[in-house]
């Protein structure tokens, strides 16, 4: 499925609304789950954006990695909501999706389908549209393999994809795909979502 396709999508899903701000959707194509995370819509999703000290995000075991708390205190609200159609073994493919804010959280709910679905490890996709990041701190070999098949998708020079900024210790997962031209937009413009749809559909991905 084109970028441009799925990121549409994401726009114009019918999201449900949960505790501390999360909002998510549900599709089924066959034996494929999409999961879509909803892009900030209130003063409520700003408060966690802004909120990225640090938090511990521990695994059984001895692994133990760090993350934006604000984006983490979201995630966690929508996994009772989650859990149950993540661990449905007819789904033999995992796509998440999400923009901005959505995108957040579709940088842990694709870890938290690598975790909690290892008989779909390779068959996990995600996709974050002007995605913030996420994660500090150094990720080594093992950690950072449960992010493959993540795709950051970058409109130049949007601002909110150096977010929070790299001298904090911050760090993107998965792969970065640049789009547009770094002088064709402001930082901030080059975010609105009719812009990197623009940029998409020129690009044809």
């Amino acid at each position: 499925m084109k970028l441009q396709t799925l990121f549409d999508r994401c726009l114009h899903a019918t999201y449900r609304h949960v505790e501390a701000g999360g909002d998510y959707a549900i599709e089924r194509e066959g034996d494929t789950l999409y999961i879509y995370l909803e892009h900030s819509n209130g003063a409520e999703d700003w408060k966690n954006n802004l909120d990225f000290p640090i938090k511990a995000y521990q695994r059984m075991g001895k692994t133990v990695w760090y993350a934006h708390r604000g984006f983490t205190r979201v995630f966690h609200a929508l996994i009772p909501y989650l859990d149950a159609v993540i661990r449905d073994s007819r789904f033999a493919r995992a796509v998440t999706v999400g923009y901005s804010h959505g995108a957040a959280l579709a940088v842990l709910c694709h870890e938290y389908i690598w975790y909690n679905r290892p008989d779909l490890r390779g068959r996990i996709e995600g996709y974050g549209f002007g995605c913030p990041r996420v994660l500090w701190g150094t990720l080594d070999g093992d950690l950072a393999a449960r992010w493959q098949g993540f795709l950051v998708i970058r409109n130049l020079p949007d601002a909110v994809t150096y977010l929070p900024p790299r001298f904090l210790g911050y760090t993107h997962v998965g792969e970065i795909l640049e789009i547009g031209r770094a002088a064709q937009y402001t930082p901030w413009d080059a975010h609105r979502p009719e812009n990197i749809q623009k940029e998409l559909e020129k690009a044809n991905i």
